[in-house]
């Protein structure tokens, strides 16, 4: 199967660390890991790892480390397509110390605030042979274009509310978004459900960290258990739960495929970085 993934690649500098830094105080890390990161782009490696094809359109375009990732991104077979590939462009990094202690962990980053496409000639073929489609909202006026004359089903990686995205919610088919997740006007998990259900949306869940995955799915709800591990690094966890959706989505009905896939994402959990764990199979 192949799947298409579409919004942010940064730059990942991740550092493991015994107590997150003071003002003015310099601490020495444990360990430190370099690798290509955002939402679209862990999900699409994830995709990759589980025996698909994976192919990531995003922002790069020309500058002193995109080798970096390009070779990170290579190594986990995913096909790139950088939509500004002939310009000069700043990277995205991100700077993150994960707590030893509890895995919990603090990003510094840009995003994709200062580096958004408004339209683009894209290919043809773009979505040819193409499964499923998973957009992260960081590029919003992209995403529009590839989805909405596409009929293939759709993931949105819900992270945090960004402005636009009800731009894309008439071609979304399902939604997957965090506890930060709230839409204009939404405070409660009621009010977010219903936000989303006002765009015809069947399929609705809500991640909560090491709390149950609380789900809509045409008409009912429901709650799925997260099974209780020893956390060493939450980093990515949440795009790896979409990376995982994507894959078992294909195979399984919207409950069994969240499930699988927070098994997986705990997995992700219980070692350093955003790679390692794939390492340990």
């Amino acid at each position: 199967m192949t799947g298409l993934f579409v919004g942010l690649t940064t730059l990942d500098l991740i550092y493991l660390v015994k107590e997150f830094p003071q003002p003015n105080q310099k601490i020495i890390a444990l360990e430190q890991s370099i690798a290509a990161g955002g939402p679209a782009t862990n999900a699409a490696i994830t995709y990759s790892y589980l025996g698909n094809k994976s192919k990531l359109v995003t922002i790069l375009g020309v500058n002193s480390i995109n080798h970096l990732i390009e070779n990170d991104l290579t190594n986990y077979k995913v096909e790139l397509l950088d939509l500004n590939k002939n310009k000069s462009s700043s990277a995205v990094v991100s700077s993150i110390l994960v707590k030893q202690s509890n895995g919990q962990r603090s990003v510094v980053s840009l995003n994709s605030t200062y580096n958004q496409v408004e339209s683009i000639d894209l290919p043809d073929d773009l979505l040819m042979g193409i499964d499923l489609v998973l957009v992260d909202g960081h590029q919003i006026a992209i995403s529009q274009q590839i989805i909405q004359k596409q009929t293939i089903p759709v993931v949105l990686d819900g992270g945090s509310w960004k402005a636009g995205l009800e731009i894309l919610l008439p071609h979304i088919t399902y939604v997957i978004c965090s506890a930060d997740f709230y839409p204009p006007g939404c405070q409660t998990i009621k009010e977010i459900f219903a936000y989303l259900q006002g765009f015809s949306i069947d399929y609705i869940a809500i991640s909560q960290g090491q709390d149950p995955i609380i789900y809509y799915c045409k008409g009912k709800y429901g709650e799925i258990p997260i099974k209780t591990i020893k956390a060493v690094d939450t980093l990515g966890a949440g795009d790896v739960l979409h990376g995982a959706f994507c894959h078992y989505i294909q195979e399984y009905d919207f409950v069994s495929a969240l499930q699988k896939a927070s098994i997986i994402a705990s997995k992700s959990c219980q070692s350093f970085g955003t790679r390692k764990w794939m390492e340990r199979d």
